[in-house]
């Protein structure tokens, strides 16, 4: 049985970005000088955002080897790549612009991702295996781009699945794959406001019906930050 989960809970949105943008950082730190390479899979969403425009900042900017990181998605939004609604876009403005990361090393999730992703370093069962990835939670329980009954999560064998009917626009998505996500090393999942008290709360208790309930790491460490108002406190 899957143990309930124990978010770490800070007071607001802005303490949020600060924790998150540490954790991130001391990964990332940790993932060079062992691996001399960190493979990093962004989030989308406002909650990510803060997270990514702290770490554009001092001291994250200057102190993390940011040169050896390599930049993926989670998920994304089968638009171009500089609409106001990508992932890519909201990324790059407010973390990849500002930061020392080689432009080769970063690989939006458009088109066909596998051979991208076939460059990360794979587990004993053939999966890339991400260092960190970052998520967040929809209102409705969804992480990344798996939503509650859509196809994708059954998805075995694919590292990405394409999602056709997401439940909000725009409706043609691409997300990593539960078999993906659970083998990172390290998984944080980001969660700010009132409005995912719900969904969050059934999550915490691992309802299987949410599909961020279902994220749960072979051999690695899934944090959940959160904030007093997601938390109901």
């Amino acid at each position: 049985m899957v143990e309930a989960i124990t978010p770490v809970v800070v007071p607001g949105p802005s303490e949020l970005a600060e924790a998150a943008a540490a954790w991130t950082a001391d990964r990332v730190r940790t993932a060079v000088a062992e691996r001399r390479a960190c493979y990093w899979a962004l989030a989308g969403g406002e909650t990510p955002r803060g997270c990514y425009a702290r770490l554009a900042q001092p001291p994250y900017r200057d102190v993390v080897p940011w040169q050896s990181v390599f930049v993926y998605w989670s998920d994304e939004r089968q638009v171009p790549l500089d609409d106001p609604t990508s992932n890519y876009a909201m990324a790059r403005a407010v973390l990849l612009d500002h930061m020392p990361i080689p432009s080769e090393q970063v690989f939006p999730l458009v088109g066909d991702p596998t051979p991208a992703l076939r460059r990360i370093p794979a587990d004993d069962r053939g999966l890339p295996r991400f260092d960190i990835i970052h998520l967040g939670l929809g209102e409705d329980g969804h992480t990344a781009s798996l939503f509650p009954g859509n196809a994708a999560l059954q998805e075995a064998r694919a590292l990405v699945a394409h999602v056709h009917d997401a439940p909000k626009p725009p409706r043609e998505r691409l997300t990593l794959t539960l078999p993906v996500i659970n083998a990172a090393r390290a998984v944080l999942v980001m969660v700010q406001g009132a409005s995912k008290k719900d969904a969050l709360a059934r999550v915490l208790r691992r309802d299987p019906a949410l599909p961020a309930s279902l994220v749960v790491p072979v051999d690695g460490e899934l944090e959940f930050l959160v904030d007093r108002a997601a938390i109901g406190e």
